[in-house]
């Protein structure tokens, strides 16, 4: 086995990319790393550079390792400000760092693509040593591996790296028929609460339009990518992502796209994009044109369970961050990332941080729980 790395996902065959990425975790697929490529919302100048690590035997793929060479710490939900700063304040330089991640995309999935046939075990200890080495080659002083699935932490764990915790809210479908069916496991004050912001969505005269990612306009593209732009733009930033971004994923990857659309007096008022997995409801991108009240949670949240239920979908992960779900059923889950640090004394002391983080925060995953609207029983 050898380590290719390449600079631009053009270099390898899609179906080659694909047969070992699959679809059933949307983010990997080789459209949507595309995507991210030609709409330029990842490259050089977004402090994004593809450097991504495929392991052949002669012409053969066996395994993926998506990778990025990035010169700053946004865009990927895992925060490392502080150790930048720890860099920088004894005189070293923490940037250039390399990041196996998706993109602006804080969810958990597969991080190594392996073939059946390959051993795991040799596959992650070549692509450590290749990137050991490109590290000391290039003054890259890190390695991050951000929201693994936990299914990968034990590849994670034996290469010797730090593991790091943190905490998602996500719905679980315990085989509701409707969501009556969920409301009615919640306590009574919560399922009234949620009942009555529904509610006062209707009573403000909106309604829910759910469209399927191949049966969205163009003109309701251009809709959302301006309510999108808007959240980013009301806190003074710019939007990560464009419309080139979005209309290349539209032509490619449709059917795992689900557009929530709300509309008002025949206009369009907000909109909320969902990608489709094969058993989990992604939730991603949101934007309203001006403050309605309730239309956030309808949107982002209950048009999501809705659809899993309709649908079967085991899971709906609505993004990072928010505890304000928890009120509404979304349950505290864990989510990982692997740290590796070339300066021995820094690998060290992040070991010692994480390992205390992991302990307060077991205790604030606890506390979200007793928070949980759910009856006791």
């Amino acid at each position: 086995m050898e380590v290719k790395q390449i600079d631009s996902m053009a270099q390898i065959d899609a179906v080659a990319w694909n047969r070992l990425s699959g679809t059933d975790y949307p983010f990997l697929r080789h459209e949507f790393l595309s995507a991210l490529e030609q709409s330029n919302a990842v490259c050089t100048q977004t402090g994004w550079q593809p450097a991504h690590l495929l392991v052949m035997d002669q012409q053969q793929l066996l395994a993926i390792l998506p990778l990025y060479l990035k010169s700053h710490s946004w865009g990927e939900y895992v925060f490392d400000h502080q150790w930048a700063q720890a860099y920088q304040q004894h005189g070293l330089a923490y940037y250039p760092k390399l990041v196996s991640a998706i993109p602006f995309t804080p969810c958990q999935g597969p991080r190594l693509l392996c073939a059946r046939e390959v051993n795991q075990a040799s596959v992650c200890t070549l692509l450590l040593g290749f990137i050991q080495q490109v590290a000391e080659r290039r003054g890259i002083s890190s390695w991050h591996c951000l929201f693994p699935e936990h299914a990968q932490l034990d590849w994670l764990q034996a290469l010797g790296v730090s593991v790091r915790e943190g905490v998602q809210f996500q719905w679980f479908n315990r085989n509701y028929l409707t969501f009556s069916d969920f409301l009615q496991t919640l306590s009574a004050d919560k399922r009234k609460m949620i009942k009555r912001e529904r509610r006062r969505v209707a009573e403000q005269g909106i309604d829910m339009l759910r469209v399927p990612g191949r049966e969205v306009t163009d003109a309701q593209w251009q809709v959302f990518f301006r309510f999108y732009a808007l959240t980013y733009l009301k806190r003074s930033s710019e939007p990560y992502l464009n419309l080139a971004f979005f209309k290349q994923i539209a032509r490619t990857m449709p059917e795992q796209l689900m557009l929530v659309l709300a509309v008002k007096d025949d206009t369009y008022v907000g909109a909320a994009l969902s990608f489709i997995g094969s058993d989990t409801l992604y939730g991603r991108y949101w934007g309203c044109q001006a403050e309605y009240n309730a239309l956030h949670f309808e949107a982002c949240y209950y048009q999501g369970v809705d659809y899993c239920i309709e649908h079967g979908l085991a899971r709906f992960d609505s993004g990072a961050q928010g505890e304000h779900k928890i009120s509404r059923g979304f349950e505290p889950v864990t989510t990982y990332s692997a740290h590796w640090l070339k300066d021995a004394d820094f690998a060290k002391a992040v070991t010692q941080f994480v390992d205390r983080e992991k302990k307060a925060l077991q205790h604030y995953k606890q506390d979200a729980a007793n928070y949980l609207p759910f009856k006791r029983t």
